[in-house]
């Protein structure tokens, strides 16, 4: 029997980037004690204001059909909070609600590109956009983002990589893997690089409120010279520790979103009305669990940083935002898929091997801040012993 193209692209895309995960969690069932630090779980319920929001709103009998756009005081809400952000009206007609960030995404890059477009993204990049943008047909453009650079990309290095075929220049800030955050003046540079050829901006700004202290967020948004071509995803699974609920939302010029409702329509034709009523208190206030979150997070960077600096050989890059660390494994010799497989049968330590976020992390491991203090301590101490038999072994 024939098969659509489509799933012969995304064949290796999909849960195989998670099989160090997967595994984990089958050990764990199993009976063994593992300490994961795979994925970005929020280390925090979701805010009891937000249950009962959507609890109320079932049962008053908020269970119908909705639409493709979003429940308009869901819609009403998003645009204000950009508005008052952006400094600049933001209609509810640039406003699409869907179901998470990855699903935003996928709506944003099948209304942009197709077959022989291409896209540049900074390499590494999550783990999902690779099939993001295989999904289209269109061809991705790693772009290499350096350590030395502190991850964050370069506009030169995007303008060195444009062809005829370039279509969108794919940010993700703050950044995960590698918790980097695009300077304003990192986006003016890049978004002259953008004009200049006439190219789409499509920005994942998921862990916009998950920025350290003493960081500033900056947004493509934010500058009124780049909003026609800019598009942004987000939604409230990391700022509201909330996943699990699906609620996510893209923000564009009007045109892209009239021409992005009917691809939402056909998808969806809306999410449910007890799930928005939520989202729309979620977004017309500030989060009630994403300082502390930020909080944490940097506190446990800082002391994966202390722990395994130089240990073995090995290298920390400290996040500026987010919800990881990544640690430079390669004097070890090993790759980090090779390295994070002994971790895990060794030590019952489960942490992401780099390979899983593209080659520009190849050798390196993502490690998730979401455990608490003592669990994060006692997989570092883990970390180490592993990395110091690795390299007592070697000689």
């Amino acid at each position: 029997m024939r098969y659509a193209s489509v799933t012969d692209r995304l064949a290796h895309l999909g849960s195989a980037k998670w099989e160090l995960h997967v595994r984990a969690r089958a050990m764990a069932a199993a009976g063994r004690e593992i300490i994961e630090l795979t994925i970005g779980e929020p280390d925090v319920p979701t805010p009891q204001a937000l249950i009962a929001a959507a609890t109320a709103a079932m049962q008053a009998g908020r269970t119908g059909y909705s639409n493709g756009r979003g429940e308009p005081k869901t819609v009403a809400a998003l645009a204000q909070r950009y508005s008052a952000r952006r400094g600049r009206p933001v209609g509810a007609d640039q406003v699409i609600c869907l179901p998470g960030t990855q699903t935003a995404l996928y709506g944003i890059f099948r209304t942009l590109v197709g077959p022989g477009d291409e896209v540049i993204v900074g390499d590494p990049m999550y783990a999902t956009y690779e099939g993001l943008i295989a999904q289209t047909g269109a061809t991705l453009v790693p772009v290499r983002l350096r350590p030395e650079d502190g991850f964050r990309l370069r506009a030169e290095d995007v303008a060195a990589a444009i062809t005829p075929r370039t279509r969108v220049l794919f940010l993700n800030t703050p950044h995960n893997p590698s918790g980097a955050v695009l300077r304003a003046a990192d986006i003016a540079a890049l978004g002259k690089v953008a004009r200049d050829h006439d190219l789409w901006i499509v920005s994942d700004e998921v862990y916009e409120e998950l920025v350290f202290p003493g960081v500033t967020f900056a947004s493509p948004m934010d500058q009124p010279d780049l909003a026609e071509r800019t598009v942004i995803a987000c939604s409230i699974s990391k700022s509201h520790a909330a996943p699990g609920f699906r609620s996510g939302w893209v923000i564009g010029p009007s045109e892209f979103a009239r021409r992005l409702l009917p691809l939402s329509e056909t998808m969806l034709f809306g999410s449910q009305p007890f799930l928005a009523d939520m989202l729309a208190l979620a977004v017309s206030e500030p989060s009630p669990v994403a300082a502390g979150m930020a909080a944490r997070f940097a506190y446990r960077a800082a002391m994966i940083a202390r722990g395994l600096e130089g240990v073995a050989g090995l290298r920390v890059h400290s996040p500026e935002a987010g919800m990881f660390s990544m640690v430079d494994i390669r004097a070890t010799g090993l790759s980090g898929e090779q390295f994070a497989s002994g971790l895990l049968e060794a030590q019952g330590v489960a942490v992401m091997p780099g390979e899983s976020f593209g080659a520009g992390m190849a050798g390196w491991l993502r490690l998730s801040l979401t455990q608490d203090d003592a669990r994060t301590a006692e997989a570092i101490r883990r970390i180490a012993l592993h990395a110091q038999g690795l390299m007592g072994n070697a000689a």
